[in-house]
């Protein structure tokens, strides 16, 4: 899925403009990015959190399933 694809969608489910919703969506990469530079994790609601790994790398963990 591209950008333009999760921005409609999200526009739809929450009844804003796409520029809205772009914006949005922007500024959640940008405070995930703000938290892996300062080496803290940065979570993804009801998916899991990006960490850093050993290496300086990007590791995705996913959130377990609870049952």
């Amino acid at each position: 899925m591209k950008k333009p694809d999760i921005v409609k969608r999200i526009a739809r489910r929450s009844g804003v403009s796409t520029g809205e919703a772009a914006d949005r969506m922007d500024g959640a990469v940008r405070e995930i990015l703000a938290n892996l530079r300062r080496r803290k994790a940065a979570p993804f609601p009801g998916l899991g959190k990006f960490t850093r790994d050993s290496e300086g790398g990007v590791a995705f963990e996913r959130q377990r399933e609870q049952s």
